[in-house]
């Protein structure tokens, strides 16, 4: 038997020998009063309190020990004497192991070493850890277990557990925004009969009762450009899409994305949009406009500065400065044979376009740090926004980079449901069964002129919160099975 089986037999004896005193602790039932910060930060000697947690530390100095037990809040020490809880009651102490939950009554009181705590006049065990915690309490390491067992990385980790409530605040954040500039949020479809909106592999299903097959949505723009048609004039989503794609230190198959459309906008109203969120999450859930990334020692490496108002460059002159300044009057052959002497990654069957923002996204996208507007990008890549009227070749579109990377793209949406088919004609390679047919009748009953924007939330989060791998700002990121 090795070492962890044994310690999950011990667990379970004790365990045995509660239910045998009569307490079964999955069946107890305690309401805390309070968190336990909360009842350090209003601390009065003597005040009563009602407190729950794991218990996370266990000293036994015979006739009386001391616990300590954490909420999601933060820990506090309890304070168990055996001539206060009587020989029975302070016995029940001999069964609990680190990782149980307890729910304690008492008055707080200050330590001689100054600390606050709680004497506990009664407890209740509330749950059995039969699995030891990690071997280091504090500090679990492992990259592979701390994403596999992303309970056990919380448990161990309080400064993991403070990242992903500080995750949880800026979507909230991002909704207060939103909500305040009177955008009204809503849900679309996940399962799509053709996947649209981008250009993604798609992960597919098969709906038995229907007979027939669907797709993970891999954006949400075409459902929530149909509410636009119906007559909402602004209007949000934050969903997850899928796409079936590689994985690295800035991709996941699932994402969280919002994306937001408003009428009688166009991508420089978005500018004006995603600079004001970005700001108001920074400044609501971080108090700052700076954003440091530190390494593991704790040495900054990159700090990021967001006070607006962010540049705004074209495309093109960021590759002419990059890739010289006749980049774009060479011949595709010329421009392919340049951009894989500058080490971009280039494959037989890229059109020259992708050639172009192949080295965009290798070269130019990884030096953008600050916040910077890159826009007028080519027509090809995004067939769903307007052309640009002073370079036809372009469209007015933004990708808003920080941190090295794409963070929100937005656009002038292609209204004009003639040019749009024509467009999306074009991306399908002639395929009709590719085309969104009634997001093109959609359009044909008129769609006001408009701006949309998409952000990616979990890249959005890595920047805020200074982390250097998508995995680390999912709780659950999708890794190969076991």
């Amino acid at each position: 038997m090795d070492e962890t089986n044994a310690l999950i037999e011990q667990r379970k004896a004790k365990l045995a020998a509660l239910r045998a005193r009569g307490i079964d602790p999955f069946k107890n039932k305690f309401t805390p009063t309070e968190t336990c910060a909360a009842a350090r930060e209003h601390y009065t000697e003597g005040r009563a309190v009602a407190l729950a947690g794991r218990i996370t530390a266990h000293r036994d100095m015979g006739r009386s020990m001391f616990l300590d037990i954490r909420d999601q809040s933060g820990r506090i020490q309890v304070y168990a004497q055996q001539n206060v809880l009587g020989e029975g009651l302070f016995d029940i102490f001999k069964h609990l192991d680190l990782g149980d939950f307890i729910g304690v009554e008492g008055t707080l009181f200050t330590t001689r070493t100054g600390e606050i705590s709680v004497k506990i006049t009664r407890f209740v065990v509330l749950a059995k850890a039969l699995r030891p915690p990690p071997v280091k309490w504090y500090g679990l390491e492992d990259t592979e277990t701390r994403y596999r067992q992303r309970y056990l990385d919380l448990i161990a980790n309080p400064e993991v557990r403070d990242l992903f409530l500080k995750r949880s605040e800026i979507i909230r954040e991002i909704r207060n925004f939103l909500h305040a500039r009177g955008f009204a949020e809503f849900e679309t479809p996940v399962l799509q009969a053709i996947p649209g909106g981008a250009a993604a592999r798609p992960f597919k299903t098969h709906h038995n009762a229907l007979g027939c097959d669907f797709y993970l949505r891999i954006a949400l723009e075409l459902p929530l450009k149909r509410l636009l048609v119906g007559g909402f004039d602004k209007v949000f989503e934050i969903g997850r899409v899928f796409r079936n794609e590689g994985i690295s230190r800035k991709h996941n198959p699932e994402f969280t994305m919002l994306e937001a459309y408003e009428a009688y906008g166009d991508y420089e109203s978005m500018m004006e949009l995603v600079q004001g969120l970005i700001c108001h999450v920074a400044e609501n859930v971080l108090d700052t406009l700076i954003v440091e990334h530190k390494d593991a020692e704790g040495r900054v490496v990159r700090t990021i500065d967001l006070t607006p108002p962010w540049p705004r460059v074209k495309y093109k002159d960021l590759v002419r400065e990059r890739a010289g300044a006749d980049w774009f009057d060479v011949s595709p052959e010329e421009r392919r044979r340049r951009a894989v002497e500058m080490g971009a990654e280039i494959s037989p069957q890229y059109e020259d376009f992708e050639v172009t923002q192949a080295v965009f996204e290798k070269l130019i996208e990884p030096t953008l740090i600050n916040p910077v507007f890159v826009t007028h990008a080519p027509k090809e890549l995004i067939p769903l926004a307007k052309l640009s009227p002073e370079d036809p070749s372009t469209v007015e579109v933004f990708e808003l980079c920080i941190n090295g990377q794409e963070i929100a793209p937005a656009y002038t949406e292609q209204n004009d449901p003639i040019e749009q088919r024509e467009r999306l004609e074009h991306q399908a390679g002639g395929e009709k069964q590719k085309l969104d047919e009634d997001f093109l009748v959609a359009l044909e009953h008129g769609m006001p002129p408009a701006g949309g924007m998409g952000l990616g939330i979990d890249r959005l989060c890595m920047m805020l919160l200074g982390q250097e791998c998508i995995r680390d700002v999912i709780l659950f990121p999708q890794l190969r099975p076991k």
